[in-house]
């Protein structure tokens, strides 16, 4: 037997095999690869185009093979890049080959988008060709997007923060000054009374309102000191007409210039409630002040607010006549720092529907639209307290 005859022809067909795996090992990194892998020629024509590139662009290997590379950029990348590569060819000047850079690609529905692209160049007998590395790198830039986000948010809680400690004392000082004038104005009243038979009744009738507006401002910052004193929740009964005035009138403070009307219904049968109140005003001005900023510049101001009992609980509902919520922001309504507004943290909303979570219950949205405005839905347990608890949610006036 001729061994060195079988020995060259297994050599013979392991070098007519070798290319055909090398070439099947070659194509199952490209498909498997996590990055976009373009290869072209010196015309710029694509010869090899991976899956990645498939997702990336949505084109198809069969669409592109044989195509420009210009097709996936978008027009003012397209329209350098053939005078960039004939440049390169006559000078040999590169720009981009042999360092990363962010570049953007344009997709098959015409979509532009960032792409971090590598640029490496090889020469081989069918003349120089040039291997491109695409990632996309819009995950990256939402996360920096993200991130300087945050970073804007947290200085804002910083500075709230600071308000927070400063607030206690700011409103103990404002109401040492408001109980002074509130005792003068009380002096006056009873001095002018005693001097004079037949006192100015127009005179006492200013001094009784200067009176009232005091202890009215006394009041409102008695609740706000409320507000934002860090304390444990302190529940008892409470009925609702009584929560809704004290939320009310926080909530519409510096809206008196505006024409809002504020229409209130509770059914005859809803009953007490069982809450921290300072708590659950919390939500209901968070709720009324949100309203009533959606209903600037609209032709109808109207903010509904109505209680009634809904299957085991009580649910208060505060509706407003404006654009409602779009379909897009529902999702991320009630997570923190989701907030479209220009000021704010987008803390509001998130907050509330924990604090009605804590009580038992929960805070849901019906988002409106198609002419119809926003309405919250704040869903209580029926209280269940003890029968000498009191309804009396008013802080003292000094």
């Amino acid at each position: 037997m001729d061994h060195t005859a079988e020995t060259r022809t297994a050599a013979e067909r392991a070098s007519t095999q070798a290319p055909d795996v090398s070439q099947a090992r070659l194509l199952s990194v490209l498909d498997t690869a996590v990055d976009g892998i373009i290869v072209i020629d010196e015309l710029g024509r694509i010869l090899v185009y991976n899956r990645a590139c498939e997702r990336l662009f949505g084109y198809t290997a069969e669409e592109m093979i044989g195509r420009n590379v210009k097709a996936i950029m978008p027009r003012r990348y397209a329209d350098a890049h053939d005078d960039y590569l004939s440049s390169y060819r006559h000078t040999g000047v590169a720009r981009i080959i042999g360092i990363g850079r962010e570049v953007e690609g344009q997709h098959k529905d015409g979509a532009v988008f960032p792409l971090d692209l590598s640029v490496g160049e090889a020469q081989t007998p069918d003349g120089r060709q040039f291997i491109g590395i695409l990632r996309d790198a819009r995950p990256r830039a939402e996360y920096e997007q993200r991130v300087a986000e945050l970073q804007t948010e947290l200085l804002h809680m910083a500075r709230v923060s600071a308000m927070d400690e400063m607030g206690s004392a700011i409103a103990h000082e404002l109401n040492q000054p408001l109980t002074a004038a509130i005792l003068y104005l009380q002096a006056a009243s009873r001095r002018f009374k005693s001097i004079s038979a037949e006192p100015d009744e127009m005179v006492l009738e200013v001094v009784g309102k200067a009176m009232r507006e005091a202890e009215r401002a006394a009041s409102i910052i008695q609740r706000m000191r409320g507000f934002i004193e860090k304390r444990e929740p302190k529940r008892k009964r409470c009925t609702v007409s009584g929560l809704l005035d004290e939320s009310l009138e926080l909530a519409l403070v510096g809206s008196k210039g505006r024409r809002i009307e504020v229409v209130r219904s509770i059914d005859a049968d809803v009953p007490e409630i069982e809450v921290d109140p300072i708590q659950i005003e919390q939500i209901l001005v968070n709720l009324i002040r949100n309203a009533a900023e959606v209903l600037v510049d609209r032709e109808e101001q109207r903010i509904e607010i109505s209680a009634g009992l809904y299957e085991d609980r009580v649910r208060l509902s505060v509706a407003d006549t404006g654009p409602g919520i779009p379909a897009e922001a529902v999702p991320d309504l009630f997570k923190a720092f989701s907030s479209n507004k220009r000021s704010g943290l987008g803390l509001g909303l998130a907050i509330s529907r924990s604090i009605a979570q804590n009580h038992g219950g929960d805070l849901s949205v019906d988002p409106g639209g198609g002419g119809r405005g926003a309405c919250f839905r704040l869903d209580l347990p029926v209280g269940t307290g003890d029968d000498d608890a009191t309804d009396d949610n008013r802080p003292e006036t000094p």
